[in-house]
């Protein structure tokens, strides 16, 4: 009944957990933060696995003595239990042995961090950024349903409502695992407020989520970082327009795998607070660094996984947003439902449940070649 395949690569596995658990609490390790988070992370991902391979030895073991007890027993009321017994270990071990196989397929490192969440309007004039706007307010109410910290670091408003360019920042527990789905093109189907003739027509917003990068991931001279501030713009608030609490980071950076010297401009006007912005807009400057120098790695990963669902290609269109319809399609997964107006009231987390399936199917498949 064991899949003896599965039990081979869980050798030594529970011997790792054991010295991984000793290793979190030395003060030596404590102290070289970077090995201390790589050690943590490896730590959570031991400790799911351990305690379902656990499970399901106990249900093996569970197995074998009832199989014993019936080819031995005669007392109907000690068969009657084995029986039982059997029955419900025979039920829980393929299950656990999908979910042992899948949490040795290796997971993405970047899963478990924050996120920066960045949405344009695209094609689609004055409608496009108003369909981002949209989007916005979908992702704060998805983001805050799960309990997670989301704000507006930066946004510039469309002439007739919603953004022309937004980007938030979310921090929680595995958050970058979870909207990265949603990195790509948007289109929207709809009759616009400005149209008069009641036509529907087509807009874009593209959406970009990039894990966060830590402080020491990257390496910037701060020194070389040119600041400027401004008055944060925006309507209410007594110090807007008064006080100069926004900021403006710029930054010359070389990508190593271009060579190419480029300018990075960063603003940030998230909080009246003008050292919280700077250090807001830092981590925006990390996490873009992080970015552009780890898409080489990304791109590897990609190409051979070859997975359609979590690509990171912010340009392939990923859904339609079928307002007359009452209609979303994710082109990913032909996935489609009609309950469009929960689903922008930020009731996504079915649709990324099913990519989730979708991407966990392929990785096996993968692994299994």
């Amino acid at each position: 009944m064991a899949d003896k395949s599965i039990l081979e690569r869980l050798e030594g596995i529970e011997n790792r957990f054991d010295e991984v658990s000793t290793l979190i609490t030395d003060p030596s390790v404590i102290a070289d933060m970077q090995r201390y988070v790589r050690l943590t992370k490896e730590y959570k991902e031991l400790e799911r696995l351990t305690g379902t391979t656990r499970k399901y030895k106990q249900m093996l073991n569970d197995a074998e003595e009832a199989k014993l007890v019936l080819s031995s027993e005669h007392d109907a009321e000690m068969r009657e239990m084995a029986k039982m017994q059997l029955d419900e270990a025979e039920a829980a071990i393929p299950a656990l042995e999908e979910e042992i196989k899948l949490l040795l397929v290796p997971a993405d490192p970047e899963d478990d961090k924050n996120a920066i969440l960045e949405i344009r309007g695209g094609t689609g004039g004055d409608e496009a950024a108003i369909f981002a706007g949209d989007l916005c307010k979908m992702y704060i109410r998805y983001c805050e349903s799960k309990g997670w910290q989301v704000n507006i670091t930066s946004f510039s408003e469309g002439a007739a409502g919603g953004f022309k360019e937004v980007v938030l920042s979310v921090s929680g527990e595995g958050v970058y695992g979870i909207l990265k789905y949603e990195s790509g093109v948007h289109r929207v189907q709809r009759v616009p407020a400005t149209e008069t003739q009641g036509r529907v027509h087509t807009s874009a917003a593209t959406v970009a989520v990039l894990p966060e990068a830590e402080a020491f991931e990257v390496e910037i001279n701060e020194g070389e970082i040119k600041w400027d501030t401004f008055r944060s713009g925006g309507a209410g608030g007594q110090n807007v327009n008064k006080v100069e609490s926004g900021v403006r980071l710029r930054y010359m950076w070389k990508n190593p795998n271009t060579g190419v010297t480029e300018e990075i401009l960063i603003e940030c006007t998230e909080t009246r607070d003008q050292p919280k912005n700077k250090e807001r807009a830092l981590s925006r400057l990390r996490t873009f660094i992080y970015d552009r120098e780890h898409q080489k790695y990304v791109d590897d990963i990609a190409s051979r996984r070859k997975t359609m669902v979590s690509t990171g290609d912010r340009s392939a269109k990923i859904r339609t947003y079928n307002y007359p319809q009452g209609r979303i399609t994710d082109h990913r997964i032909n996935y489609t439902v009609y309950n469009l107006q929960s689903f922008m009231d930020g009731d996504i987390q079915d649709v990324i449940d099913h990519l989730i399936v979708a991407e966990n199917a392929e990785k096996l498949k993968a692994a299994e070649l």
